[in-house]
């Protein structure tokens, strides 16, 4: 008979596995189907970073993000970029106070817990550049003073596809800042009709009363750093970098991705073995977490982007040419 191995975990994940269950609860209240998009927008909470919600209107990209927002008990800010938005718009700007003859500083909507960007490809590169140094430093500088963020501070910015009527392609060091990338697909014919199904039993009822606060802010916080303790094994770190570095030898790519994002890739992949109640990191997590982390901060070369190649499917095939490590 084989003597059965029971391997003893290192890191307590009860609290963390307690916190993602009750947000998955009040997100499937009103939410059919997208387990991937809500997989993954619980993995960067976990993991500390931002996500692009990338999806043809209608999709549920907003409300979402505005119920995951309303599950956290945490400060929460909508911005909707528009073509005439001025980085002042969304950062703040020095008012003049009589009384006392001096400039204060009125803080923006960007000064809150969770700031949902709404359509981020409307805005021009100007008012998207004014995200820069609040998505990668957790501060803003405005008039030479700095203004740190209180943790813990996430952006989640949607957008249509950029084929789509006025919009902008967001420069690279922007898309570099994302943890993710979520592309939200279609519903399936029986999820759409669990919709209308759904939405027609609430009736007059709004969506977002049904949706109770379950996780503290200073909860995130203190599981974000029991995220941090599980463990990678040197060979997978090892096989993280050989994916990278594929990326930048690759005929098929133009631009290849930066070392934020074999971070990423380690970060993330901690996030969603914490997540499967796990306190170490499988291969099988690291190619989870490849194809959303990588899609946006590859460019494709001019000639396969006219052939119809995505990033997805060059991401799949930079995977296909590696042994996976066991």
């Amino acid at each position: 008979m084989e003597e059965q191995v029971i391997f003893e975990q290192r890191t307590d994940l009860t609290k963390l596995n307690e916190a993602v269950q009750a947000v998955r609860q009040q997100i499937k209240k009103i939410i059919v189907g997208q387990d991937e998009m809500v997989k993954l927008i619980l993995a960067a909470i976990l993991a500390d970073g931002h996500v692009l919600i990338e999806g043809v209107p209608g999709v549920a990209k907003t409300l979402t993000a505005k119920l995951v927002s309303k599950s956290l008990a945490v400060g929460f800010s909508r911005i909707q970029f528009t073509p005439d938005l001025m980085p002042s718009d969304v950062l703040g700007t020095p008012v003049f106070n009589p009384k006392d003859a001096v400039f204060d500083f009125k803080r923006g909507p960007l000064f809150s817990n969770i700031v949902l960007i709404d359509e981020i490809n409307r805005a021009p590169a100007k008012t998207q550049s004014a995200l820069f140094e609040v998505m990668e430093e957790r501060q803003i500088t405005v008039d030479g003073k700095t203004y740190a963020m209180q943790a813990p501070f996430m952006v989640m910015a949607t957008q249509n596809p950029i084929e789509q009527e006025g919009t902008y392609r967001l420069p690279e060091a922007q898309l570099d800042r994302f943890l993710f990338k979520i592309v939200v697909p279609y519903p399936n014919e029986a999820e759409e009709l669990e919709i209308l199904t759904q939405f027609h039993q609430l009736g007059s009822t709004d969506v977002l009363s049904a949706i109770e606060p379950v996780l503290k802010g200073e909860v995130i916080v203190e599981i974000r750093k029991v995220v941090k303790q599980i463990v990678i094994e040197e060979r997978l770190l090892a096989f993280i970098a050989k994916l990278v570095h594929q990326t930048r030898n690759h005929k098929s790519i133009y631009l290849g991705a930066s070392p934020r994002a074999s971070l990423a890739i380690m970060n993330a992949a901690k996030a969603i073995a914490a997540m499967n109640g796990r306190d170490f990191v499988t291969p099988e997590d690291i190619l989870e977490v490849v194809p959303p982390v990588l899609r946006h901060r590859i460019i494709l070369s001019p000639e396969k982007e006219m052939e119809g190649v995505t990033e997805d499917i060059v991401i799949k095939q930079i995977i296909q040419t590696f042994d996976i490590p066991r």
